[in-house]
């Protein structure tokens, strides 16, 4: 039998995949767009629950770099989304200590959309209550192809030598560098794939599928994924578990 973590052994760090918005819209005959907006309200509470759990940190798949690919009224309709989160929501965030980042790429981006991101991180740069790491414009491959461009540059200028470059090097060049590994990702929606999402950091993650879709994620499923990690046993390649 394995040993399991602490019942009291809440992960330092959880990543979620936020699916099924738009089939829990349409199984309610509603447009995807309903779908959407209902997520909003869950990640609402999930950033509260996160925050009551004691989790330190909590990263959230907004929009990936594919997303784009999808219908011009849905992107429209989601980059609209973004911008009513931060213009309503960002102001409460900040009163209750959380301290938000964006990763993903910006490069290219719509400018009054980087200038949202940007007033986000600086208002609240300095809270420690909860760091909420928005992955916006975000895909895990393209990031690692971000980070190894930059080190082959600092090789060609000299600045790091070949023999240097070892995991950690590459870890602190990612977008989540100086930020620790998800410790716990959950994705909703049934399906079971990281979709381009922290490959390199998700190595030796806990997963959890729940068969929720996103509008329906509540405190009350938060907690049960919770307690499936706490049952779970970390080794990290090794023997002996290991905690959060």
């Amino acid at each position: 039998m394995p040993n399991p973590l602490p019942a009291n052994c809440v992960p330092r760090h959880v990543a979620i995949i936020m699916d099924g918005n738009g089939r829990w819209a349409a199984e309610r005959g509603l447009p995807r767009s309903a779908g959407h907006k209902q997520g909003v309200d869950a990640l609402r509470q999930a950033v509260r629950t996160a925050a009551n759990l004691g989790i330190e940190y909590l990263t959230i798949y907004s929009f990936s770099s594919e997303n784009w690919s999808r219908p011009a009224a849905e992107v429209s309709f989601l980059l609209e989304l973004l911008r009513r989160f931060i213009s309503m929501d960002v102001a409460d965030l900040h009163q209750a200590g959380v301290k938000i980042a964006v990763i993903g790429e910006r490069q290219g981006l719509d400018p009054n959309i980087v200038k949202l991101l940007d007033e986000a991180e600086v208002l609240t740069r300095e809270n420690t209550k909860l760091k909420l790491i928005v992955a916006f414009n975000y895909g895990s491959r393209q990031e690692i192809t971000r980070a190894a461009r930059t080190i082959a540059t600092k090789v060609a200028e000299g600045k790091i030598d070949p023999s240097d470059i070892t995991p950690a090097v590459l870890a602190n060049h990612l977008d989540t560098g100086g930020i620790p590994d998800p410790d716990l990702l959950i994705r909703t929606g049934g399906e079971q794939r990281l979709s381009n999402y922290l490959l390199w950091q998700c190595a030796y993650t806990e997963f959890v599928f729940a068969p929720e879709y996103w509008p329906d994620f509540t405190a009350d499923v938060f907690s049960r994924a919770i307690a499936d990690f706490q049952s779970r046993e970390r080794r990290f390649g090794g023997l002996n578990a290991r905690s959060a």
